[in-house]
């Protein structure tokens, strides 16, 4: 007995077992039958593409920006610097791109206005160093060295260009450039020809450092998208006027991280014409060489002190003492300049900062501490050679 009802048992559970597996077949059809069409329109032979739906018009600011670029645009330039070398085999010589930045088209002469720093190599380089410029029409002209300012990262090269493809930058003023209100950047970064990027000026009078350690003052700083390639570039504003002149970043990366610096064109405005004229910055100075700042603050003396008075120079022809030793080898501090007619010097970006607001030939009371006394000097500023 106790088998046969072993052996039942086990019959009944394979009967519900094979039902229960046709119950789930029977349901596995009954949803492919309900499912399985709208898996297979998936795939439409008579599809079509979709109709488009009128856009309208731009928005007004919209428009401003696509006619700002229109028009400026032409005027901006792609620079690549190259370096001559012959091939070890075959000793043919072949250029070598160097390094890329921006420019923009400064006159119809074919003067390009870029920074220092992108073409730095034509005058430090030595020979075998060759800038090429590429226009927005995507022509290449071969440019030469005209004149550099290093203390201020502007340089001039000309190409022989043809009238007809040269669209001089307009330019503008930053005189009265306010925080808040638009700008626009043109240039190439990494390489991308004719890129815009928008922003604000989100401060003005900041200050930077150039490639030869002196400050740049004056200088714009903006969140428009500022990359490698864009240094040289125009900074325009609203009216697409050239109110600076592209040339650092703030980024511990190298690349854009929203705050971006621009030469203020005023500055560019008063420089480019002397480096057209004479190749070079004509600086007004003294004619000293001066302490650095460590040296009057270790003395315990605001002002800027006077080390070396050169000859002939305008200081020495006002009567500026410089340090000397006596023949006991002790050292006599020279004088310590703390004024310049009525600006207040304390260290030497004040005196390079008071000195750009005035031209070669210009007459300055330069203020001086000498022997625990103030005294002050007429002196008639001298052009810095700077070659």
């Amino acid at each position: 007995m106790g088998s046969g009802f072993d052996t039942g048992r086990d019959f009944a559970g394979r009967a519900f077992r094979w039902a229960s597996l046709l119950l789930a077949m029977l349901a596995l059809a009954l949803a492919w039958q309900v499912a399985g069409p709208r898996w297979r329109r998936l795939n439409d032979p008579d599809a079509q593409a979709r109709p488009v739906t009128p856009r309208g018009d731009l928005a007004h600011d919209e428009k401003t920006t696509v006619e700002l670029f229109r028009r400026a645009s032409p005027s901006v330039v792609y620079i690549t610097t190259k370096v001559v070398r012959r091939d070890a085999f075959s000793f043919n010589l072949f250029e070598i791109p160097e390094g890329t930045g921006s420019g923009f088209i400064w006159d119809d002469s074919g003067r390009i206005v870029t920074n220092y720093h992108v073409v730095r190599t034509l005058w430090e380089g030595g020979t075998g160093q060759t800038a090429e410029v590429t226009l927005s029409d995507h022509s290449n002209w071969r440019a030469r060295p005209v004149g550099q300012a290093p203390h201020h990262d502007l340089a001039v090269l000309a190409i022989e260009a043809p009238s007809e493809k040269l669209r001089p930058m307009l330019v503008g003023s930053s005189r009265d450039l306010a925080v808040g209100q638009k700008v626009f950047a043109i240039g190439n970064p990494f390489g991308l020809d004719q890129t815009l990027t928008t922003g604000v000026i989100s401060a003005l009078g900041r200050e930077i450092t150039s490639i030869t350690g002196r400050p740049i003052h004056d200088v714009v700083q903006t969140d428009a998208a500022i990359n490698p390639g864009n240094s040289g570039g125009p900074l325009l504003d609203s009216a697409g006027r050239l109110i600076g002149v592209n040339t650092a970043i703030a980024s511990p990366s190298g690349v854009y991280a929203g705050i971006g610096f621009a030469i203020p064109v005023d500055t560019v405005n008063r420089i480019v014409p002397e480096l057209i004229r004479h190749g070079r910055e004509v600086r007004p100075g003294l004619g000293v060489n001066i302490a650095g700042d460590s040296f009057a603050e270790h003395a315990g003396l605001n002002g800027v002190v006077v080390l070396d008075v050169m000859p002939n120079s305008a200081a020495e022809k006002a009567g500026i003492q410089p340090t000397r030793r006596d023949s006991d080898g002790r050292l006599h501090l020279g004088d310590v300049i703390i004024g310049l007619d009525d600006t207040k010097i304390e260290t030497k970006n004040d005196l390079f900062r008071a000195l750009e607001k005035y031209k070669v030939g210009s007459t300055v009371r330069v203020k001086v501490k000498r022997d625990g006394g103030v005294k002050e000097f007429p002196l008639t500023l001298q052009a810095l050679d700077d070659r």
